[in-house]
């Protein structure tokens, strides 16, 4: 079974907990999400992806930041899409099912068209010669590769639709890299709303936009995604 591990430092203190101010509709919220952001003792952004069912394609997404007072709610709920079989179950999540993982993930690397982007994090403009390995038997899975792949399949990071006009890698089996546990997980531009990815979170195009000017490396940000009845289970 994979385990899903925070990949921040080790040996940090939690700090005292604080409530989530301006909290959702719900005390879900409360009861079980701050617990989680609680326990990522370095970052101070987080994205929150919640799905409501095994099935669901559907998200409602929240970013939020913690200040000297607590975390508090930056922007949402946020409509977006994950993949066409919703949510894989924590440690679950294998190449090619059609779902996104859950857990809890540094995000990494901002991409895009353009040669440079409004944003704090690392960029990286995506050419017609780069391409994502998702072939689980290349040394090169879940890399990004530029020119010759040498590989049986790869996802194009510049194609003639948007979808990775501006996209951001969530760091899901990178470090270390599991063969078959799945690839190429990130946040892109929707082709529309309730139209499921292949495993990706998508929103909007405008809301991708804020989310990549929003996020400042130095805040260690992480996405927290994963159904309700799963994500009391996190670690």
């Amino acid at each position: 079974m994979l385990v899903i591990l925070l990949l921040f430092p080790a040996g940090t203190t939690a700090e005292t907990k604080k409530p989530v101010s301006s909290p959702p509709e719900d005390s879900f919220f409360n009861n079980i999400i701050s617990n989680k952001i609680d326990r990522i003792y370095t970052s101070r952004q987080a994205v929150l992806v919640i799905g409501s069912g095994l099935s669901t394609v559907r998200v409602i997404i929240y970013t939020l930041e913690r200040g000297p007072d607590g975390w508090r709610v930056v922007s949402g709920p946020i409509k977006g899409n994950i993949g066409w079989n919703g949510f894989a179950a924590p440690g679950m999540k294998r190449e090619g099912d059609g779902k996104t993982p859950s857990g809890i993930y540094p995000l990494g690397t901002v991409f895009g068209y353009a040669p440079s982007m409004d944003t704090r994090m690392p960029y990286r403009q995506a050419t017609k010669d780069d391409f994502w390995v998702d072939a689980p038997d290349s040394p090169y899975y879940n890399r990004w590769v530029t020119g010759n792949v040498g590989a049986a399949s790869f996802e194009k990071m510049r194609s003639d639709n948007e979808l990775y006009k501006y996209g951001i890698v969530v760091e899901y089996n990178t470090n270390p890299v599991i063969k078959g546990y799945g690839s190429a997980i990130f946040i892109h531009v929707w082709r529309g709303e309730g139209i499921p990815t292949a495993g990706c979170v998508a929103m909007a195009e405008e809301e991708v936009l804020k989310l990549i000017r929003w996020l400042d490396p130095e805040k260690k940000p992480a996405v927290i995604m994963g159904n309700k009845s799963e994500l009391g289970r996190l670690r």
